[in-house]
């Protein structure tokens, strides 16, 4: 094979997962056989071991059904919790201007609300679609990309919008690593989303957003109970 023949070789099969990596690249090694013809092979076996996992729901689900929507909801309230701030700030710069236990109360309500969702979201994103995360990230990132690109110019940054990506993160990490949620902290997760859902969806909100906003917290719930059930 060829010097240029086998470094395309060998960055083709990146795609694949270690173990074949070195098993593909070693058999290719020793047949010595068209470097251009084992370029074709490996990236055809890559496209078909990248196209293997979307032939289940949980890819689908973890993209259209939570990172593309849930991208949405999250930079909305990631915008409130950073209003709420700014407004707690300018009330304190000013003498006059008393600090409501109202303001309070609403800022710390959407603060839980924004770690409780985005830690549950990223961490059913992580538990339910590993192989597909980059497409759960493109999908979400699409929507971050434009909003901040549009954002208006004034007294907030347009980072302001990515207040969610900490929890997120955090949450994508430990469902990646396959971490155990206990039940009572993930009830606790999943009530805070169900009860803004229900204040949100009588407000006048679509339901789809309500849905989309309360079904992870109750799915790491579920998970965590059907774990310790097989474990006793």
């Amino acid at each position: 094979m060829t010097g240029a023949a086998w470094r395309c070789i060998e960055a083709a099969a990146c795609l694949l997962e270690e173990r074949e990596r070195e098993a593909v690249l070693g058999d290719l090694a020793e047949v010595q056989g068209s470097g251009w013809r084992g370029l074709i092979d490996v990236l055809g076996l890559a496209i078909r071991r990248q196209a293997e996992p979307w032939k289940s729901w949980r890819p689908w689900v973890a993209g259209f059904g939570l990172a593309w929507p849930g991208s949405f909801f999250l930079m909305g309230v990631s915008l409130s919790v950073s209003h709420g701030v700014r407004g707690l700030v300018d009330t304190a710069l000013h003498p006059g201007m008393p600090i409501t236990s109202q303001s309070v109360s609403l800022l710390l309500i959407h603060l839980l609300l924004l770690i409780a969702w985005a830690w549950t979201g990223g961490f059913v994103l992580g538990r339910i679609s590993r192989r597909t995360l980059w497409a759960s990230i493109l999908l979400c990132s699409l929507p971050c990309t434009y909003c901040m690109a549009e954002f208006p110019e004034g007294v907030l940054q347009s980072f302001c919008l990515l207040l969610f990506l900490l929890p997120a993160f955090w949450g994508v990490r430990l469902g990646m690593r396959g971490e155990r949620v206990r039940r009572g902290f993930a009830l606790a997760l999943a009530a805070v989303p169900t009860f803004s859902a229900l204040l949100t969806w009588r407000s006048g909100s679509s339901l789809f957003y309500a849905l989309a906003l309360v079904w992870p917290g109750w799915y790491v719930a579920a998970s965590g109970h059907k774990r310790k059930d097989r474990q006793a």
